[in-house]
């Protein structure tokens, strides 16, 4: 009997540990260097929602227009890239401002890296953390995610659905758009394309948006393929083989390369689905991981 008392204790122990990914980080840096990263990156996303919804809910035209193509203080125009790779497809020449703007856009994530849009801008990347730690804290397992070479194949049908229909096709879907057009606008539609994102992480696929079927990711792996930005796993010798960097980052697969010198010497991540979101370095009770650069192949 206490023998499978204590299988039993184990198999809970381990289900919590799973559940709750980072408690040895919390008990050995304390809370808020466990969780420094996901901090930062929760404001810079909260901060620049709210810059678009001051106009429309405050009156305070900081940032006029969406993620999609905005303009900051009257001065300086953004445009995302994927956009405007829709718009020539669609035939619409576009304005001198549009490509000025996605000029900008596109130098900022060839240096920082292209994901680091899902992980510090997108919105939405705070809905689908919200499925993957319900998923943990609910013990769902399973589940059946598509080919990660689906959000190509759905990154080349919205641009061939742009040529074929002369519009912006996929803006009536995207669920970034769409959020914050329901922040704005309230109910409808668009909290439906929200919800259905929610739902199809949380149910079906875990981290199946953004890791699988996301255009706007794929568009942006391919952007930051060279970025210099990168993270380390440094200190690969101190893993103590905790797995909790694997259980919180949205794409797991780019950690083993880098981590256990699976097919590489150097301990440098440099797969373009790395999101450089930091959360890997918060979980790590051992300080393996780091940010730095892609010429960084120091171990330490």
């Amino acid at each position: 009997m206490s023998g499978a008392g204590g299988s039993e204790g184990s198999l809970h122990s381990r289900h919590s540990a799973i559940a709750r990914p980072g408690q040895e980080a919390v008990a050995v840096k304390g809370w808020l260097r466990a969780h420094k990263w996901l901090l930062l990156r929760r404001v810079s996303q909260v901060s620049i929602l709210a810059l678009f919804l001051a106009g429309p809910w405050l009156g305070v035209w900081i940032v006029k227009g969406n993620l999609s193509s905005s303009l900051t203080l009257d001065v300086l125009p953004l445009t995302d890239p994927y956009l405007l790779l829709q718009s020539l497809a669609a035939g619409h020449p576009p304005f001198r401002e549009a490509l000025w703007g996605a000029g900008i856009v596109a130098a900022c994530y060839l240096v920082v890296g292209g994901r680091v849009y899902c992980s510090w801008v997108c919105p939405m990347n705070i809905v689908t953390d919200g499925a993957a730690w319900l998923r943990r804290r609910l013990g769902l397992k399973g589940g059946k995610a598509p080919s990660a070479h689906t959000r190509y194949w759905l990154l080349a049908f919205t641009v061939a659905a742009a040529a074929l229909t002369g519009s912006l096709a996929w803006e009536w879907v995207n669920p970034v758009s769409m959020l914050q057009r329901a922040l704005i606008f309230g109910f409808g539609l668009s909290w439906g394309i929200v919800l259905a994102v929610f739902l199809y992480d949380l149910l079906i696929a875990s981290r199946g948006w953004c890791g699988h079927v996301c255009p706007m990711g794929a568009f942006y792996g391919l952007l930051g393929m060279r970025s210099l930005l990168r993270v380390s796993a440094a200190r690969r010798d101190a893993c103590n083989d905790c797995m909790d960097c694997f259980a919180v980052c949205p794409e797991p697969q780019v950690i083993r390369p880098a981590l256990k010198g699976a097919g590489q010497a150097h301990p440098v991540i440099l797969d373009r689905h790395c999101t450089n979101c930091g959360r890997c370095i918060d979980v790590c009770s051992q300080d393996v991981f780091r940010l730095t650069t892609r010429i960084d192949r120091s171990e330490s």
